[in-house]
C-alpha cells in the first residue's frame, strides 16, 4: 500500500523538490497553497510532477482549515514547509512573519494530535536559530541565541514541535537545515541575485551588482540533497531533530567570486557594497556539523559552494 505524503507550502522551493522526490519513491502526494485556484505552481511544472500532485487550499493560520486538509489528505507524512521564508523582509514584516511561522506550526501541530490515525511530522526549522556561531559549528545541542524576526519564529516553533512530541507523544522532528540553494529560489534572494547579475553582465550589459555585506560566511548546500534527509528523518523508528549541512564555510565574497570567475570576470570590477543593504542584526559566521545526520541518517553532502555555484550557473534541474 503506498503512503500518503501532504507537503504544506509545496510551490515554495523545497516544497516542489520534495514533492519530486516523493513521487520518485511512489508516493501519493497532497500539496498545499494558501490559494490553490490562484497559484501557478511554476516549480512544480519545471520539475514535471504538477499532474502528478493533488492541490488544495490551507491557510496555516485558520485550524479550521489546516484540520480540513489534513481530513482530506489523510497523509502518512506531513512535511510543513509554509510561512514567510525570507530573513531580510521578517525586518519589515516582523508581526506577519512570526504569525505564519508559529501559529502554523501550531495548528498543524493540534492537527496532528487530534487525527484517528497516526501521522508523522516534518517540521522545517532553520539554522537562523543558533544566530552567529563565532566560528564553532553548530550541532543539535548548540543554544539558540535568534538575531532575527524571522529566527525568533522558527526558535519558538521548534520548541512548540519538541513540547507536543513530549507531551502527546507525536512523531514530530525539525530539521535544521542551513543554507540550501537551487534555481527554483525566489529572485529576491541573493545568490539568485549574485548569478543573475554575473549572466547579465557576461552577456554584454553594463550593469553593476549591488550588495551588501560581503565578510559574511555561511554554509551553502545544494537544495535537492537537503530534501532526501527531510524524508529520512520521518522513516526512523524514533523522532529525533538533525542539523543538515555541509560543514563547509565561505563567505559571501567567495560565492561572488566563484560566480563572476565562472565568465572569466574579476567580479570587483562589476559590484559596489550598499551600506543601506546591511541588516540591522547579520549573522557573521554560520557553520553546521552534520555529524549526526551522517551516522544515524546515512545522509551527508555531496555539493559543496563550488558545485552549487557551478549548478545554478548551467541551471541544472533534476529529471522528472
Amino acid at each position: 500500500m503506498n503512503k500518503s505524503a501532504l507537503v504544506c507550502g509545496i510551490s515554495g522551493q523545497d516544497g516542489a523538490y520534495l514533492a519530486h522526490f516523493l513521487c520518485g519513491k511512489g508516493y501519493t502526494v497532497w500539496g498545499t497553497s494558501r490559494d490553490a485556484q490562484g497559484t501557478s505552481f511554476k516549480n512544480l511544472a519545471r520539475l514535471g510532477v504538477m499532474d502528478k500532485v493533488r492541490i488544495l487550499s490551507m491557510d496555516p493560520e485558520d485550524f479550521r482549515s489546516v484540520f480540513m486538509a489534513l481530513r482530506t489528505s489523510e497523509p502518512d507524512e506531513i512535511y510543513f514547509l509554509a510561512g514567510q521564508s525570507s530573513v531580510g523582509l521578517s525586518f519589515e514584516q516582523p508581526a506577519e512573519t512570526i504569525q505564519s511561522i508559529t501559529l502554523g506550526t501550531l495548528n498543524v501541530l493540534e492537527a496532528c494530535r487530534l487525527m484517528e490515525n497516526p501521522v508523522r511530522l516534518y517540521h522545517a526549522g532553520s539554522s537562523e536559530c543558533f544566530g552567529d556561531v563565532t566560528g564553532l559549528a553548530a550541532n543539535e545541542n548548540t543554544p539558540f541565541h535568534p538575531r532575527s524576526p524571522y529566527a525568533v519564529a522558527k526558535a519558538s516553533a521548534f520548541w512548540l514541535v519538541d513540547n507536543y512530541r513530549e507531551a502527546y507523544s507525536l512523531f514530530a522532528c525539525t530539521g535544521l537545515l542551513f543554507n540550501h540553494e537551487s534555481p527554483l529560489r525566489p529572485q529576491r534572494f541573493v545568490t539568485k541575485k549574485i548569478i543573475n547579475a554575473a549572466k547579465a553582465i557576461a552577456s554584454g550589459t553594463s550593469e553593476k551588482l549591488v550588495l551588501g555585506r560581503l565578510d559574511i560566511a555561511r554554509d551553502w548546500g545544494w537544495a535537492p540533497e537537503y530534501v532526501e534527509a527531510m524524508w529520512l528523518m520521518l522513516q526512523r523508528d524514533q523522532p529525533e531533530d538533525f542539523v543538515i549541512a555541509t560543514g563547509k564555510t565561505h563567505t559571501l565574497e567567495e560565492f561572488v567570486a566563484e560566480a563572476f570567475s565562472a565568465f572569466d570576470l574579476d567580479w570587483r570590477d562589476h559590484v559596489i557594497q550598499e551600506p543601506s543593504l546591511f541588516r540591522p542584526t547579520d549573522l557573521s559566521m554560520s557553520r553546521g556539523d552534520p555529524g549526526k545526520a551522517e551516522k544515524m541518517l546515512g545522509w551527508r553532502a555531496t555539493s559543496y559552494m563550488t558545485d552549487v555555484v557551478r549548478n545554478l550557473i548551467k541551471d541544472t534541474l533534476p529529471n522528472a
